[in-house]
């Protein structure tokens, strides 16, 4: 080979090499340019929140966040109860309205209330049947944003019995509704040597806390729902989990009590039933050989069991608005004793001796009068002697010192007002105790401070608050007024 073949050959070599590193090096950059795009979309995807119900992703439901600067989250009631299979309302389960300032979500086995301003849930068990309502709080009041409620997650998780969780660093929402829980674990109770899943509502909203309230055909008991460990060994009759207190109402032998997921036991298995009276208060009804008694978380006697009945029907006074029949005026508890009713303090103290026919007023013959029970913005409840009406306070006293021929409630425009008659002349309820020196309570839990003095009393007012003469009270302590003196005079003799 001659040295200009040589050359050419070199030069040949060169190129080619020159070109191959050409194409490495172009290869290396759409490879890295490649993965560079690659991790610029991981991290695009990663910063995108994603949320998801049951296990399914949900595009939709993403934009119903709001994000606090200090980190609570918020979510609008009314749009997420349609994702979770809810109902929703506004106004309240058992007072219908169009009040967007309140709304209730519903499903199959619960009615659930909140208020704009207030971090009280009120929940009523549709499967029982009953009027009087159970309560829990959420960590934060409900807030307006444009219009419409919202509820934090926490509120979420509790008025919707979901579970939630937040995975910051992946931008992910997991929320897991109460019936997608219970058939996910329908076949692990199997592994965990059981039956089934107890079917009773209240029962299935402690899977929210893990726990599985659990049937070997014969006995119940509760688990881990992780790992199946036992909670309550599986011996008793019954269970019935308390939501807002985290116990389980077990029965055995037809007696029921209380015991703690701790397992120990707060209320022995003694009566024959058990309610929750009031979380607040801490405060069970207890029954037993058909008597009725109170009983606080500890199992210590505050009413003993020997009552015909405890708390009054609220179905009969639906346009109260009450939630609980049970205490009255945030701190009454009507008990009734061999056919007479008294009132008791949530301490256990009496503070009405039982001398009462019956507490409420029930509309007849007045066609525009509806049934009362309460007063709520005085704490003022009606009770009846004889058929005859007044008002006590918070304290068991009277604060208008009468007795009167009706005490009601008009429902006027949407607006109630509450009336009373006495000797055929009507008056209005509230403007007379502003007249007497009774406070008007700025909340429902607030107690009624009265005045005693009633000296300043005019000429009218003087008609009704001409008592009539109680058994061992002296007459000379009433300011009569001549009108009802002559015309009257036999219903002085009657009031008690």
């Amino acid at each position: 080979m001659n040295l200009l073949d040589e050359d050419f050959s070199n030069n040949k070599n060169k190129k080619t090499n020159n070109m191959i590193k050409i194409i490495t090096i172009f290869i290396v950059l759409i490879v890295i340019a490649i993965i560079g795009i690659a991790s610029y979309m991981m991290y695009l995807k990663g910063s995108v929140l994603r949320v998801y119900i049951n296990n399914m992703e949900n595009a939709q439901v993403k934009n119903l966040f709001v994000f606090e600067q200090d980190g609570t989250i918020y979510v609008p009631v009314r749009a997420m109860a349609s994702y979770l299979g809810y109902s929703s309302y506004n106004g309240e389960y058992s007072n219908k309205s169009e009040d967007s300032s309140k709304c209730y979500v519903e499903c199959e086995g619960e009615a659930t209330n909140i208020t704009l301003n207030s971090n009280k849930i009120y929940k009523l068990n549709l499967e029982e049947g009953k009027n009087n309502y159970t309560y829990i709080y959420m960590d934060k009041p409900v807030k307006a944003i444009n219009g419409e409620l919202y509820i934090t997650t926490d509120g979420m998780q509790k008025v919707f019995n979901t579970t939630f969780s937040y995975d910051q660093g992946n931008n992910r929402i997991m929320i897991n509704t109460t019936e997608y829980l219970v058939t996910a674990y329908a076949n692990t109770v199997l592994d965990y040597g059981y039956t089934s899943l107890s079917d009773v509502y209240e029962n299935e909203k402690s899977i929210i806390k893990n726990m599985l309230v659990v049937t070997d055909g014969k006995y119940y008991g509760v688990v881990n729902a992780t790992d199946g460990t036992q909670i309550l060994e599986c011996k008793y009759d019954s269970i019935r989990y308390q939501e807002a207190t985290g116990d389980f109402i077990v029965s055995s032998d037809n007696k029921y009590g209380i015991i703690g997921t701790d397992r120990k036991t707060k209320v022995n298995i003694a009566y024959d039933s058990i309610e929750l009276m009031d979380y607040d208060a801490g405060l069970y009804l207890v029954k037993r050989n058909n008597r009725y008694g109170v009983v606080d978380l500890k199992g210590n006697n505050v009413i003993y069991a020997e009552n015909d009945q405890i708390g009054v029907d609220i179905s009969r006074f639906e346009e109260n608005d009450l939630k609980t029949g049970y205490i009255l005026v945030g701190n009454l508890i009507p008990v009734k004793r061999n056919n007479k009713w008294g009132l008791f303090d949530t301490k256990g103290n009496q503070v009405v001796e039982f001398e009462y026919d019956s507490f409420g007023y029930i509309a007849s013959s007045n066609r525009e009068a509806t049934n009362l029970l309460v007063i709520p913005s005085y704490d003022v409840l009606v009770a009846c002697i004889d058929n005859r009406y007044t008002l006590l306070n918070a304290s068991g006293e009277q604060p208008i010192r009468a007795f009167v021929d009706d005490i009601y409630m008009v429902i006027s425009g949407g607006e109630k007002h509450y009336k009373m008659t006495a000797n055929d002349k009507t008056y209005d309820v509230e403007e007379y105790l502003d007249r007497l020196g009774v406070l008007e309570s700025t909340s429902n839990n607030n107690r009624t401070n009265t005045s005693s003095n009633t000296t300043n009393i005019n000429e009218n007012d003087n008609q009704v608050n001409n008592e009539t003469n109680e058994e061992n009270t002296d007459n000379n302590e009433q300011q009569n007024n001549e009108e009802v003196q002559n015309n009257n005079g036999e219903q002085q003799e009657n009031a008690q």
